[in-house]
C-alpha cells in the first residue's frame, strides 16, 4: 500500500475517526468485521495505547479479535459482555432509512447477534454504500452445510414469490472450496438487484429449514457515519431528519495505517 491515502482509505478513515466519539471509558463495544471496521479497531488501539481509554471489545470474527488484540484492546466474549452499550461495524448497502445489507465478509450471523445486543448500533461506510433500494449488492446467507442443495432450491422457490429482479442463487467460494463461516457453515449469495419488501423476505428467508441467518440488517441500525475522500464525514441519524456534517483534517502524505489491507 503507498504511504499516501487514498480517497477511499482516507473515507473509511475519516468515517472510523468520527465513530471513537461516542466511545468512553468503561464501555462495553462491539467491534465489527470489515477493512472499514478494521480502521475503527486500529483508531481505538491508538486510543487505548495513548489515551488510556478503557474498554471491553466483543469482536464479531475472529479475524476482529485477532486485530484487537493485537493493538491493545481488552476481548471479552458477548455471554461474558452480556449486554453491549454500542457496536460499531461497517456495511455493504445502507437505504435512507438506515436498512442495511451486510455480510460481504462473511460475518453477518456474529454481527447480527452482537448488534442486537447492543443499547445502540453505528455504521461506518464510505459514500459507495448509499443506494435507493437495497439488493445492488449480493444478499448473503448463512446454510448449514447438511443438506445444502436442498436448502438452496428452497430459497430460489421462495425467491419466485418475491418482490426482487433477480433470482440467482450462488454458493460463494474461497478460491477452489466453499467459504466457510466461523460457524462452520456455508454462504449463499442472492443477487437479487432490486429487494422491494425487506422485512418480508428476510421473514420467509428465516422461516426455510437449513437457513442459519440473512444479511439483512432491518431496524438494526440507529446511525450511519459517513467518510468522503477529501475528508468530509456526514453523520446521519434516525432521530435528527437533516443530518449534520462534520469535517476531519487527514495528512495527505501519510498513511498511519499503511499495514492495513482491504
Amino acid at each position: 500500500m503507498s504511504n499516501e491515502m487514498s480517497p477511499i482509505d482516507k473515507a473509511k478513515f475519516v468515517a472510523a475517526k468520527q465513530a471513537t466519539e461516542y466511545v468512553t471509558s468503561g464501555m462495553k463495544v462491539g467491534l465489527g468485521t470489515g477493512s472499514t471496521a478494521a480502521w475503527l479497531v486500529q483508531c481505538l488501539g491508538e486510543m487505548v495505547r495513548e489515551e488510556g481509554l478503557r474498554i471491553k471489545g466483543v469482536p464479531t470474527s475472529t479475524r476482529t479479535a485477532k486485530l484487537a488484540r493485537e493493538v491493545g484492546i481488552e476481548v471479552i466474549t458477548l455471554d461474558e459482555a452480556k449486554w453491549l452499550d454500542l457496536t460499531i461495524d461497517g456495511t455493504d448497502e445502507y437505504d435512507a432509512n438506515l436498512q442495511l445489507i451486510k455480510g460481504g465478509g462473511g460475518a453477518h450471523l456474529q454481527e447480527k447477534v452482537v448488534a442486537t445486543a447492543s443499547d445502540r448500533m453505528i455504521v461506518i461506510a464510505d459514500a459507495s454504500k448509499k443506494v435507493e433500494t437495497l439488493g445492488a449488492f449480493p444478499l448473503p446467507v448463512e446454510v448449514i452445510p447438511f443438506g445444502m442443495q436442498t436448502t438452496k432450491a428452497l430459497i430460489e422457490e421462495t425467491l419466485a414469490g418475491m418482490d426482487v429482479l433477480g433470482q440467482e442463487v450462488t454458493q460463494r467460494q474461497a478460491g477452489d472450496d466453499p467459504f466457510v463461516t466461523d460457524e462452520g457453515n456455508f454462504i449463499l449469495d442472492l443477487h437479487l438487484k432490486r429487494i422491494g419488501a425487506p422485512q418480508t423476505l428476510s421473514l420467509a428467508l428465516n422461516q426455510i429449514p437449513g437457513v442459519v441467518e440473512n444479511g439483512l440488517f432491518l431496524d438494526i441500525c440507529d446511525t450511519v457515519i459517513v467518510g468522503h475522500g477529501d475528508g468530509r464525514v456526514t453523520v446521519r441519524d434516525l432521530s435528527d431528519d437533516g443530518g449534520a456534517e462534520i469535517h476531519f483534517n487527514v495528512l495527505d502524505d501519510t498513511n498511519i495505517f499503511a499495514d492495513l489491507n482491504d
